[in-house]
């Protein structure tokens, strides 16, 4: 009697750990663990900003704005929309290399600052097709300004690391402004 006991509990406990155990190791169709490559690579970009946002072919516009946006010395609450030329060198008619598309928008009472959803979509050489996504605020009076790199595809899939921002140019009365860019990206 006690040997059948024995066996009756072992058969319980069997079938209570069992389906547990099998759990842990189960692979869905939707969802299968990858090994990692181990061959990141570290990339560094250097391209000029080119944000317009007068004249007759803005590539910078105001999408929105708060109730009381225009009586902020900031432009608290406007959000811009961009389509920005990214070049080779601070001359605007100097190589086309990609496209800042995204939107930014004044998100600070005190400063002058932005908050920037952006993706860097490049068009020439290696990284044609590839994007790098940066993500973060750009106290735009600072002279140097950091900002993360949160994602990228094509090349730059998996990317993460920094954008440092150093205005090169700025026009008070229209906005505009020429922008370089130092990136470095782990991917």
């Amino acid at each position: 009697m006690a040997k059948s006991e024995h066996v009756s509990r072992m058969l319980v406990v069997l079938i209570t750990i069992l389906p547990l155990a099998a759990q842990g190791s189960r692979q869905y169709s939707w969802a299968n663990q990858l090994e990692e490559s181990g061959k990141e690579k570290v990339t560094n970009l250097q391209f000029y900003f080119h944000d317009t946002l007068s004249g007759k072919n803005p590539t910078a516009v105001k999408v929105a704005q708060a109730a009381d946006t225009n009586k902020s010395l900031t432009l608290f609450g406007a959000t811009f929309m961009v389509d920005d030329a990214l070049t080779e060198t601070a001359d605007p008619k100097s190589k086309l290399v990609g496209r800042a598309q995204g939107l930014y928008g004044s998100s600070c009472k005190e400063e002058i600052g932005l908050i920037m959803a952006m993706s860097f979509s490049f068009e020439d050489g290696p990284y044609k097709d590839s994007t790098i996504s940066m993500i973060g605020k750009n106290s735009v009076m600072n002279p140097v300004r950091e900002m993360p790199i949160v994602g990228g595809t094509g090349i730059f899939r998996m990317a993460r690391g920094y954008a440092i921002a150093k205005t090169n140019w700025f026009d008070p009365t229209t906005g505009d402004a020429i922008v370089g860019y130092n990136v470095t990206v782990h991917h």
